[in-house]
């Protein structure tokens, strides 16, 4: 899985890059008619658990392939019969990050994604379980892949609503994003990026 999310995300950067018209220009300089905001709300069930979340983010748009960003996210995770039946894990995460997204058609997108986040955890122990109830803080690094689709992204007009999967493919023991097996589940996140200082008949060119 992991070395199919690479070759895909390698495939949509090298069509993004070879697609790009040699006639055009590109228009060198900040402008701030490339900056963008938007969020996103995050939706994840599996087996014994769910996770919900928000991110808002912050990006510019480098040409009229790439958007880059930085992003906050605030996460909450229930799992239950974690150790043994009956158990329940609750989980707050939050924490910066920063992602890519290609754009080979206005579209459809790919994405990677990167996160540090920092987690509370709450243990609570089944009835006449051995296990005891607890509470820690640990933090872990998250590397999301994948891709998703848009409204459209266009020439102009960087305001779209999106739909994306994506998997953490660290997948280390702590992440948010794995299960008590050592799993990693998909992450559905859907939003909104609205464009900033840019109107919205206003043609433009990146």
């Amino acid at each position: 899985m992991k070395k199919m999310i690479f070759a895909l995300l390698l495939s949509v950067f090298a069509a993004a890059t070879f697609a790009q018209d040699e006639k055009e220009k590109p228009v060198k300089g900040f402008k701030k008619e490339k900056l963008f905001a938007g969020g996103g709300v995050t939706a994840s069930f599996f087996n014994g658990g769910t996770a919900l979340g928000l991110g808002p983010y912050f990006g510019y748009s480098l040409n009229k392939f790439m958007d880059v960003a930085v992003s906050l996210n605030f996460n909450y995770t229930s799992q239950r019969d974690y150790f043994v039946l009956g158990d329940k894990l609750r989980q707050t995460v939050y924490g910066p990050g920063a992602f890519v997204r290609l754009f080979p058609v206005h579209f459809l997108f790919a994405e990677a994604q990167y996160e540090h986040n920092f987690i509370r955890l709450n243990y609570i122990h089944a009835n006449n379980s051995n296990y005891l109830s607890s509470k820690s803080n640990a933090d872990a690094n998250s590397f999301l892949v994948g891709g998703g689709y848009t409204s459209g992204r266009r020439n102009g007009n960087n305001s779209f609503y999106y739909l994306s999967v994506l998997w953490d493919i660290a997948a280390l023991a702590q992440s948010p994003y794995v299960d008590n097996l050592g799993r990693n589940f998909p992450v559905i996140r859907g939003g909104i990026n609205i464009a900033l200082f840019q109107g919205s008949r206003r043609k433009g060119r990146y």
